[in-house]
């Protein structure tokens, strides 16, 4: 390859951007109209409208992205996460008009993205699962003899689902038929899929993912875990590597699992594996086939960068290392900095009017905003990534604090608060904490 197109926006587009011009590739900015002032068009070596500010006209419309990658003359397409990311059909069309898609191929993401075929698959590769449906539940009548089964507490979730979307949890048997039309509905209008699936429901668990990267020759490793346990409604806030419950031996374990998981459908490209951990024991979720938000707290602990490789990887070549050469050190963690209220959460676009980014040892952040830059409330509210690093979780923690101090957003309102509490609260500080942690915590204030 020598050019790529960056199919996203935000810091994605802008770290995707960054690894590109090191690697010596020419890139290809595209934005929206409401992202004409944005960074990631601004550094890259050509930008191109494909049109209106609704991601459904520009970031998610195939046809404006392969009319851009045609116009520029591009032989490669990254698609960073989110939109088209996990697209078997985008996927597809850049395989039609001979353009190197830098993730999986088009049958790995259909696979791994139906939740229903990968839990087929990782019961065929011996990953343990919680008890559950069979397959897709058409109606309430099966899902009455599944949930009898099973037991309550019990999830109901989208086949198609992400983010939290089309999932329902069921406490008892009188809630089951509203929650599971709900559902339904709710995964038909996100995903145009009405189906569902059942599992049992774990009340107080952590999520902890394992990071896995693959070539085009059969050789798969995984760079450790990832905590993902600090989420609210199924949205991660702060991320960590390396998980403090989780040791050595059950990291190998995990890490092993989700090798074999990935080889028994040839994988390549990078992926995520994603477990709930519950009284030391894991249970498989579903794969991310595409790179991730917290992405960055991995390359910090093992100096292996993510992107760089999955560039790599598309060309054909080996990876570079092997899993005897993966060593995680220190400790890195990663707060989601979003444009909202800290309070209520509620979105909170406007135009940002300074900006003073932190510093020191052990900072990054991944951003794309800059003073006087507009946030729009078309898209995500997540403006920015501060990551610390540290010999251990206790001096990653310090940096942490000390960098949300510096972190100056003026002109509309952040998180940063909330993430502050976060980082001095008791049960985060002791790792005392479970997926519903945060949502308990908001129900308390």
């Amino acid at each position: 390859m020598k050019k790529i197109l960056v199919a996203n926006r935000g810091e994605i587009a802008v770290r995707i951007i960054r690894a590109c011009q090191e690697l010596n590739y020419r890139t290809v900015a595209v934005f929206s109209l409401e992202d004409s002032d944005s960074l990631h068009a601004k550094i890259a070596d050509e930008s191109i409208c494909i049109g209106p500010g609704p991601s459904i006209h520009s970031y998610l419309s195939i046809p404006a992205l392969m009319s851009a990658a045609e116009i520029a003359g591009v032989d490669g397409i990254h698609p960073g996460y989110g939109f088209l990311a996990e697209s078997h059909e985008f996927a597809n069309a850049c395989q039609k008009y001979g353009i190197n898609f830098i993730g999986p191929s088009p049958r790995h993401i259909r696979l791994l993205g139906n939740k229903v075929e990968a839990r087929a698959l990782a019961l065929k590769a011996g990953v343990p699962l919680f008890p559950g449906s069979d397959g897709i539940v058409r109606d309430v009548g099966e899902a009455y003899q599944i949930a009898r089964k099973i037991g309550f507490p019990l999830i109901i979730k989208a086949v198609a689902g992400g983010g939290g979307r089309g999932m329902k949890i069921v406490l008892k048997e009188g809630q089951l038929e509203q929650q599971f039309k709900l559902a339904q509905s709710e995964s038909e209008i996100s995903f145009g899929c009405p189906d569902v699936f059942i599992e049992r429901y774990a009340q107080n668990p952590k999520h902890i993912e394992i990071q896995i990267i693959g070539d085009q020759h059969g050789n798969i490793l995984h760079l450790g875990e990832r905590d993902c346990t600090i989420q609210r409604r199924h949205q991660k806030l702060i991320e960590e590597s390396p998980s403090p419950v989780v040791d050595q031996s059950l990291r190998e374990k995990m890490g092993a699992t989700a090798v074999r998981l990935a080889q028994e459908v040839g994988y390549h490209s990078v992926g995520t594996v994603e477990f709930l951990l519950e009284n030391n024991q894991f249970y498989f979720m579903e794969v991310n086939t595409r790179i991730q938000v917290e992405h960055p707290v991995t390359e910090m602990v093992t100096g292996f960068d993510l992107i760089k490789e999955q560039i790599r990887v598309a060309e054909g070549h080996h990876l570079a290392l092997q899993q005897q050469d993966v060593e995680i050190r220190g400790h890195s963690m990663e707060c989601r900095i979003n444009a909202e209220d800290p309070d209520s959460f509620a979105p909170w676009p406007g135009t940002i009017t300074a900006y003073h980014s932190p510093g020191g040892p052990g900072i990054r952040i991944d951003s794309s905003i800059y003073s006087g830059y507009r946030v729009s409330s078309l898209y995500d509210s997540m403006i920015a990534k501060l990551i610390t690093y540290g010999r251990d979780r206790d001096e990653c923690l310090v940096r942490m604090k000390r960098a949300l101090g510096e972190l100056k957003i003026d002109g509309i309102r952040t998180n940063i608060p909330f993430h502050q509490m976060l980082c001095d609260h008791p049960a985060f500080l002791g790792a005392e904490v479970s997926t519903r942690f945060v949502d308990g915590l908001k129900k308390k204030h």
